[in-house]
């Protein structure tokens, strides 16, 4: 009965993730706004090591995910916020160390953007939420494929954990890393990792224009990416280029 409780609320999470990230981002940078510090230390240095850490945990989850994307087999772990799909069951590389990488991949994203707001409070308030959250919406896709895969997701089930990575047991890809499968699932998700560093500095700096940086290359790298981001988005609306990648 839990158990379906759970599949439940996780199919309306399912639903409406894709929302979560854009609040984050936001929240971020409302927080840094008022903290006025890019961490909760007194000491700039310490302050400094905050912000490296915080931004490495943000990049390991959203490199997490670009491995987990880009070797996924189509016609699963899609974009869809209707339903759960899986043309087959995942179960080579990141998927041989965690049955849910990609929801792994996300809760570190989320909880290294929160931690750049520079406060520890939001960066575990975010952590707990998320691992709440994905909790539910793992529940909901492993009943789905529990229920298309039956004996062979149980096999996979046995041995490989549900949300915590094991460090061993690590199986090469099924299929090869695809580059465009990447780009298009992930290329939002690494924009607005780099617009939420430039977000909670100019946040910090209390949005003003003649307060920026004199070193200025967190602001052209975010420039930089978000033009790429800009011309990925053209090539899809205006050819084929990823047409039929889900």
């Amino acid at each position: 009965m839990y158990q379906k409780q759970l599949a439940k609320d996780g199919e309306w999470l399912f639903k409406i993730r894709g929302n979560y990230l854009n609040s984050v981002v936001i929240l971020s940078g409302v927080i840094a706004y008022f903290y006025s510090t890019i961490g909760p230390f007194e000491s700039a240095e310490h302050n400094q090591i905050w912000f490296w850490v915080s931004f490495a945990v943000a990049a390991s989850g959203a490199l997490f995910r670009i491995k987990t994307s880009g070797h996924a087999a189509l016609g699963t772990s899609g974009v869809t916020k209707d339903q759960a799909v899986a043309s087959e069951l995942n179960t080579t590389g990141p998927y041989s160390i965690v049955r849910n990488p990609l929801y792994v991949g996300r809760i570190l994203n989320f909880t290294g953007i929160a931690m750049l707001s520079g406060s520890w409070v939001f960066g575990a308030l975010t952590f707990l939420i998320s691992v709440l959250v994905y909790e539910r919406i793992s529940v909901y896709e492993e009943e789905f494929i529990r229920g298309k895969f039956g004996d062979a997701h149980t096999e996979w089930a046995k041995t490989v954990p549900f949300l915590w990575p094991r460090f061993s047991g690590w199986t090469k890809p099924k299929y090869p890393f695809w580059i465009r499968r990447c780009i298009k699932r992930e290329d939002k998700k690494v924009t607005l990792l780099f617009s939420s560093v430039v977000l909670c500095d100019f946040a910090v700096r209390g949005f003003d224009i003649n307060n920026l940086p004199e070193n200025l290359a967190w602001y052209y790298i975010w420039a930089a990416v978000t033009a790429t981001y800009i011309v990925i988005r053209l090539i899809r609306l205006f050819t084929k280029t990823f047409d039929g990648i889900s």
